[in-house]
């Protein structure tokens, strides 16, 4: 784990003081200064000292978040009016998202401060499905859909194939699930781009094992020990977690 990361995570201030902290020199790791943000600590092995104060990693936590459209998934973006973090209560507002939602989407946000997990969610090869929920503008037809099936060159880069389950298509209006593993950048929105689509709306509904189900606009829940177990068990990682209850 970066030394940024874990200085946030031990709630002892943001990552963006952490950086600060580091750089000037106030963090010793073992008995060495360190003054790179991204030096690599061993959070079960390594002591990390802010000044003469100990410092070690929180209990950690794993909730999901319905983010609306109109919220940014960026912590630290200043100019922002609507950040997801917002919507949570101040004893979570320091956990961070696993990867993001644009701005114009909505649905699953993922909030953890295990930084393993949050590594292995995001990490290409691990291969961790994510499910959206579509609605583009017009109809969509068949050669369309297996085209996102095989995958598209976007930006350079063909993406990799994805699941399609249509729902409807109309002449105005489609609606259909895409399921994807990548993460790249508003990949969706571009890949029905390249085919003339427009994306009117898109909801994650699913982030590998956890679904958003009935859970409201805006609200959030902490994940059963279930879910966690089953979260890091698509990710290889033994759990013998138990899930906090909330505050």
């Amino acid at each position: 784990m970066r030394l940024q990361v874990f200085l946030s995570h031990s709630r002892v201030c943001s990552r963006r003081r952490a950086l600060v902290l580091v750089q000037e020199g106030h963090v010793r790791v073992n008995a060495t200064i360190v003054r790179e943000p991204s030096y690599d600590v061993d959070a079960e092995k390594d002591e990390v000292f802010l000044d003469t104060t100990r410092i070690g990693l929180k209990e950690k936590s794993y909730l999901m978040l319905h983010k609306p459209a109109g919220f940014v998934t960026t912590l630290e973006d200043s100019h922002a009016r609507h950040i997801v973090i917002d919507l949570l209560p101040s004893a979570y507002r320091h956990l961070y998202p696993v990867g993001r939602l644009d701005k114009d989407s909505e649905g699953l946000l993922l909030f953890t401060n295990d930084g393993e997990l949050t590594h292995r969610l995001l990490h290409p090869s691990f291969k961790v499905d994510k499910v959206y929920l579509v609605e583009i503008n017009g109809c969509i037809d068949k050669e369309s859909i297996l085209r996102l099936e095989h995958g598209l060159l976007i930006d350079g880069r063909r993406t990799q194939p994805a699941k399609v389950e249509l729902v409807y298509a109309r002449p105005k209006q489609s609606r259909f699930t895409m399921t994807i593993h990548e993460g790249r950048k508003r990949q969706i929105r571009l890949m029905l781009a390249a085919l003339g689509y427009k994306v009117s709306r898109l909801k994650r509904v699913q982030y590998g094992p956890l679904r958003l189900g009935e859970l409201s606009q805006g609200k959030w829940r902490l994940l059963s020990a279930q879910e966690i177990k089953h979260l890091k068990n698509v990710c290889g990682i033994k759990s013998n977690v138990t899930a906090l209850k909330e505050e």
